[in-house]
């Protein structure tokens, strides 16, 4: 089989389809000499005559007759493999990765309006703390709470965190009023072990930190022991906003501190620019933005 360039069979294609070597040009965005050059060519190639030009009109020869079906079979099937290649990069299944703390109480009441704005996105979200290994997965990126991203993947700062004390409202009145943070240490104090309570306590001393941290040891499940009257919950800013809204929980004392860590969009170089994972992450760091920080009250950490 002669070695064919695709181009030249691209170019029979839209001549053949057309039977006019000005139309065809024009499909492709040629000049109607660079047509012809490349018909030439082809019947060189081939050493076989493809077309029969009588005046201005243009017929296939038996040889064209014979070529052109499987060639236009051919281009149709790469212009389809393209388009659903494209298709994949801007529609279809995203997968992202993120904790399951930050999916329950932040993102999950905000997920309507991505699904209102992208409905071309099939949107799948798994919940795990882990490290994603993009190269033997199907995930697009990932969302994680931490010092920084991986070495090797693209990742952008999503939003800054605040650690902070809640209660329920009972508990507080049963309590009563707490001056400072100080005061923490006559009380129960659940928080899970780690990188973000040993900002809370480098920050505001050791008060409370023999507590009940053993009691549970997710983040989610404390803030719904404290709920329950079980104690002060030491937890984040993203996790109790809406429950402090709804006046589930309370700050029984006004200090908070800036986390050392943050938020990070994270995906593989080969994954940054795909415009699906790109719309994801532009809707999440606008909702990020909008995000209100704890208000008024004194801070740690600076700003």
């Amino acid at each position: 089989m002669p070695n064919v360039p695709l181009n030249a069979l691209r170019t029979f294609e839209a001549v053949a389809r057309h039977l006019s070597f000005s139309k065809g040009a024009r499909d492709l965005n040629v000049s109607p000499a660079a047509v012809s050059s490349q018909i030439r060519a082809l019947e060189e190639r081939l050493n076989q005559k493809l077309f029969r030009r009588s005046g201005r009109q243009v017929s296939l020869t038996a040889a064209g007759r014979k070529l052109f079906p499987g060639v236009e079979r051919g281009m149709r099937e790469l212009r389809q493999a393209v388009q659903r290649l494209d298709a994949e990069r801007s529609e279809g299944v995203l997968n992202i990765s993120l904790m399951p703390g930050f999916l329950q109480k932040w993102l999950m009441p905000r997920l309507g309006h991505f699904q209102a704005e992208h409905g071309e996105i099939d949107l799948r979200l798994s919940a795990d703390d882990a490290p994603v290994d993009f190269d033997s997965t199907d995930f697009h990126a990932a969302i994680r709470f931490g010092p920084g991203a991986a070495d090797g993947l693209a990742a952008d700062r999503l939003m800054e965190e605040w650690i902070l004390p809640v209660c329920s409202p009972r508990y507080l009145e049963k309590a009563g009023r707490l001056a400072s943070a100080s005061d923490l240490k006559h009380h129960d104090l659940l928080y899970v072990d780690g990188d973000v309570a040993d900002g809370w306590f480098r920050a505001m001393g050791d008060h409370g930190r023999e507590g009940r941290r053993g009691l549970l040891n997710d983040p989610v499940a404390i803030l719904m022991a404290a709920e329950l009257g079980e104690g002060i919950a030491l937890s984040r800013w993203t996790l109790v906003a809406r429950d402090i809204a709804a006046g589930r929980l309370v700050r029984p004392v006004p200090e908070r501190v800036r986390s050392d860590w943050c938020f990070w969009f994270a995906r593989p170089p080969h994954h940054q620019d795909l415009p699906k994972v790109r719309a994801f992450h532009d809707w999440l760091k606008s909702e990020c933005d909008r995000f209100e920080r704890p208000d008024g009250a004194a801070e740690s950490g600076g700003d």
